[in-house]
């Protein structure tokens, strides 16, 4: 399953996605974690050192290698000049298996038991010049690419805002947790996510964060009715962890919410044939809008009718 971390600034989202990731590699499940957030801190959130996590080859720098490598045979990708962060897998495509040998996963650092891949920060080069999306870019090829198989999790820590929906990134997950502190500008970026989102059956669950009382609790349901999965209270254990500090163990109610979590994405069923239409969707209104006058191609050529993805990958 391919499940997205979202929410404002200062929400506490690249907080909940390492506890989340803690609490499935903790039960000996598969994990790939994977740090899109301008702000790169899910490496330190996970246990490394600043100067660990800030060695981990960057995806984006990686960009060229990757595309080289996802177009494979596929005739209808010429170079991976010709490839953008929309390009979806066509016959002769190298689809990537979970935690596979390949330029992507290969860039990845294991800590606890975790895949971690990282996008990149923004450099001096970078500022300017590009945007972020010249980062997520190399994410998104990797989701459009990736058969998982049951039991799987790719946990993704998205960068603040709505810059999800930049592209059809947002379409890449089975789930999206949309973490919401208990305020009105908490909500607010609810009624955004779920606005955007509305045409595209795109599963959204909020997870309150920062909850005191039953106030809070009150509060959230009110603004975001059926949609509120779970909520995490002040934690001694994580303080402890963003301290540095191991050991402290999480507390019950907390450790009931990320059941709860890793519950509502098991009960998420893949739908294969959607995930590739609406890959070719956003491929072909990105192709129209951009991609066609910054490659020089017609970049709807690359769209395969007859394609279709493995319900599971074999190899």
């Amino acid at each position: 399953m391919k499940v997205a971390f979202v929410g404002k600034g200062g929400s506490g989202k690249t907080t909940l996605s390492s506890l989340f990731v803690r609490h499935l590699a903790g039960r000996g499940l598969p994990v790939v974690a994977v740090d899109a957030d301008i702000n790169q801190h899910l490496g330190v959130a996970l246990g490394l050192d600043e100067g660990r996590a800030a060695k981990i080859p960057a995806l984006g720098d990686r960009l060229h290698e990757i595309k080289e490598h996802l177009r494979g045979d596929n005739p209808r990708i010429p170079s991976a000049d010709a490839m953008v962060k929309t390009t979806p897998p066509g016959r002769g495509s190298r689809l990537l298996r979970f935690r596979g040998d390949d330029p992507v996963h290969e860039a990845g650092q294991e800590v606890g038991g975790v895949t971690l891949l990282a996008t990149g920060q923004f450099t001096d080069d970078d500022l300017g010049v590009a945007c972020y999306h010249s980062k997520t870019g190399a994410v998104e090829l990797y989701l459009n690419h990736l058969v998982d198989g049951p039991g799987e999790y790719v946990v993704v820590d998205m960068t603040a805002g709505a810059d999800t929906f930049a592209s059809g990134l947002f379409t890449r997950f089975d789930l999206m947790f949309l973490v919401a502190e208990p305020t009105r500008k908490g909500v607010a970026v609810y009624r955004q996510y779920t606005e955007y989102a509305r045409d595209y059956d795109v599963a959204i669950r909020v997870v309150g964060n920062k909850v005191q009382t039953d106030d809070d609790v009150a509060f959230l349901r009110a603004h975001v009715g059926d949609d509120l999965l779970a909520w995490l209270g002040q934690s001694a254990a994580v303080r402890a962890l963003e301290q540095g500090r191991d050991g402290v163990e999480l507390e019950e109610n907390n450790v009931v919410a990320l059941d709860r979590m890793r519950a509502e994405v098991d009960a998420r069923v893949k739908d294969w044939d959607k995930y590739q239409r609406q890959a070719v969707e956003f491929h072909v209104r990105n192709a129209r809008r951009w991609a066609n006058a910054a490659t020089g191609r017609d970049l709807e050529e690359q769209i395969d009718p007859e394609f279709r993805f493995p319900a599971v990958y074999s190899g």
